[in-house]
């Protein structure tokens, strides 16, 4: 095994001219750009870091690093220090944790260790023993741990890491559990960051205000007391840190020491991710983000380490929850890669085009805006919420992914909607697809295992016509799919996101709001997106009325939806925002891309529902603060 200083040694800067070859396999024969946004540059960081310009999907792992601290006697989470060993065993015996669900779901290998557990866990199948101490100290009083200690927790990180390239893993997605972790997290960012308590700390597993301002007074009296060197990443960990946060350190500068990626999480990776940049500053080349955290320093944080957030899921949890999500728009983007680089075929793509001129109309488009549609059954929203309130974390701490469960079970009806629920992409046009539309529409929709329908939209037809055939559609579609994504194609001449620029410049003012009116609506679209315009909405009209969740895609899709939301708001529920509500990666294609990864974001919320566990099961303690006390049942 290397130790510290032999693998600081071996660290390298990242390849940035495999990185641009990469990144050019998704450019147009001319170098254009084909709308993609960040995940073009997530390809090149990725293909930088591993030295090969032609990636495929990474082999995954995701290690789960569990540790005590002794801080948390300070009263400063919701949930007591045995709830550690507690999850540790959940994750291996119960298995019915969000690393587990969310492992699941990334295809990730899901590895655990204990590196200071403060109780005996021989008993824990499959559990790695790398115990430290049981436990760190309390840093309110002095240092958490010795130099020689630190050290040992980042040798145990780099042996972790080699292990896992060894079997091939070239994508890491640590994570950590620890009660208090948060407190000592919130340490390391007000050194390396240069914040006070009070910017540097925040809920944690949602603590109420009364135990917040224990906390900030303790991360206070722990700076005052230890007085962290910010150019000595040992001395920062020593003093104030966690065994677990050490060997998440230990992991990004052994995976970067061997060419691999990291994924890092929420708020706990960064902080390890900041210690390892300052023992090794190339370290932080070999990093990716996943989301913004809702803990209040987060941001700063990115920011240090040169690092921008893919998604806002409002997350407030580690356990390599946001990693496991940004983790799949990697896979998505290198499948986009080897179809635009495959020499089979043009991905043919099922059709469906307009009836002749002249078929009779089902005269559904009448007064579109002034629809009704079935309300979403409130107590499967209950049940569905309850569930997840009593699921074994911290109440609220997966943010948008419980508020998508629970959408998706009122409009089911049902407060346990099933995994792999049946999707379809609906993708209307008036020109034939290029071959490379239909690469990328079949590599996003195989993503994510969304079967496709191109609807081929008659030159010359009335609107009423347009709006009855999106309608019909939809209406057949919705009969045995629950999940639909509408889509406009871009017109094989222009450039990615021409529609949704003309569609901004008719309907929104300069502020970003709605100026156009119901009255008239159609024609205050620009006259070539009418028809295509008509038969969206009659699609996401049908598809909610036929109890069908309707995924949107690029922003000009987004636009017309916000104007249905405006004239119509009983359909809101029926709306599923994918850009830029969930996902930050300024995509401009259309043809249905974002919508995919919007159906991928679903499935994780899936996961959460449907492979987690309650507390009652998995005998872990519930919490005794904050809004998750007395909600919360064992």
């Amino acid at each position: 095994m290397l130790s510290l200083s032999e693998t600081i040694a071996r660290i390298e800067p990242t390849d940035a001219t495999l990185g641009e070859a990469a990144a050019a396999q998704l450019r147009t024969p001319e170098g254009e750009d084909r709308g993609l946004g960040v995940l073009t540059t997530l390809l090149a960081r990725y293909a930088a870091a591993i030295c090969n310009a032609s990636p495929t999907r990474p082999q995954k792992q995701t290690i789960i690093c569990c540790a005590d601290h002794g801080v948390a006697v300070m009263k400063v989470s919701a949930y007591p220090p045995s709830t550690t060993v507690q999850m540790t065993a959940n994750y291996l015996i119960s298995r019915g944790a969000v690393a587990n669900a969310l492992s699941n779901f990334a295809g990730s290998e899901l590895i655990v260790a204990d590196l200071g557990i403060a109780a005996p866990t021989a008993h824990l199948p499959g559990l790695l023993p790398k115990k430290i101490a049981f436990g760190t100290k309390n840093c309110a009083k002095g240092p958490a741990m010795s130099r020689r200690q630190a050290v040992e927790a980042i040798e145990i990180g780099i042996e972790l890491a080699a292990a896992g390239v060894k079997k091939g893993v070239r994508c890491f997605l640590p994570g950590e559990m620890g009660i208090a972790n948060t407190t000592s997290s919130a340490c390391v960012a007000a050194v390396f960051c240069d914040l006070s308590p009070e910017a540097a700390t925040g809920r944690g597993t949602n603590i109420s205000d009364a135990r917040l301002k224990v906390k900030i007074d303790v991360v206070r009296q722990a700076l005052r007391v230890n007085r962290p060197d910010a150019g000595d990443g040992l001395d920062v960990l020593a003093k104030v840190g966690g065994f677990e946060i050490g060997c998440i350190t230990g992991i990004i500068l052994g995976a970067a020491a061997h060419h691999a990626v990291i994924v890092i999480d929420g708020f706990n990776t960064a902080a390890a991710a900041l210690i390892a940049q300052a023992l090794s500053p190339l370290s932080a080349h070999y990093l990716m983000a996943s989301h913004q955290a809702a803990e209040p320093a987060h941001g700063a944080m990115l920011k240090k380490l040169g690092l921008a957030p893919y998604m806002d899921m409002a997350f407030r949890l580690g356990e390599a929850t946001g990693s496991s999500i940004a983790v799949n728009l990697l896979d998505a983007v290198i499948t986009a890669r080897e179809s635009l680089q495959s020499p089979e075929g043009n991905f043919p793509l099922p059709k469906k085009a307009m009836p002749a001129e002249g078929a009779p109309l089902t005269e559904k488009h009448v007064d579109f805006f002034r629809q009704t549609f079935p309300t979403p059954s409130q107590a499967a929203r209950e049940a569905c919420q309850l569930r997840l309130d009593n699921l074994a974390k911290p109440i609220y701490s997966l943010g948008r992914l419980e508020q998508i469960a629970v959408d998706l079970a009122g409009i089911l009806d049902d407060e346990r909607p099933p995994l792999d629920l049946a999707r379809t992409l609906l993708a209307f046009t008036t020109e034939e697809l290029t071959p490379e539309q239909r690469r990328l529409t079949a590599a996003f929709a195989r993503h994510a295992a969304a079967k496709v329908t191109i609807a081929r939209l008659r030159r010359g037809c009335s609107l009423s016509e347009a709006f009855d055939f999106g309608y019909t559609l939809a209406e057949d579609i919705a009969s045995s799919v629950p999940l639909i994504a509408v889509a406009f194609v871009e017109d094989a001449s222009a450039a990615p996101g021409t529609k949704a620029k003309a569609l901004r410049e008719a309907l929104m003012a300069k502020d970003g709001s709605l100026r156009c009116v119901p009255t008239d609506f159609l024609a205050q679209v620009p006259t070539a997106l009418q028809s295509e315009v008509a038969a969206l909405l009659g699609a996401i009209i049908s598809g909610a009325q036929n109890r069908s969740l309707i995924v949107l895609d690029d922003e000009g899709t987004e636009i017309v939806a916000r104007c249905v939301e405006a004239f119509c708001p009983a359909i809101r529920p029926y709306l599923f925002h994918t850009q830029p509500n969930l996902l930050r990666l300024d995509m401009t294609a259309a043809g249905g891309l974002t919508s995919c990864l919007g159906f991928k974001i679903i499935d994780a919320a899936l996961h959460i529902l449907n492979d987690m566990k309650t507390f009652a099961e998995t005998r872990v303690s519930v919490a005794d603060d904050g809004p998750g006390a007395g909600r919360q049942a064992e």
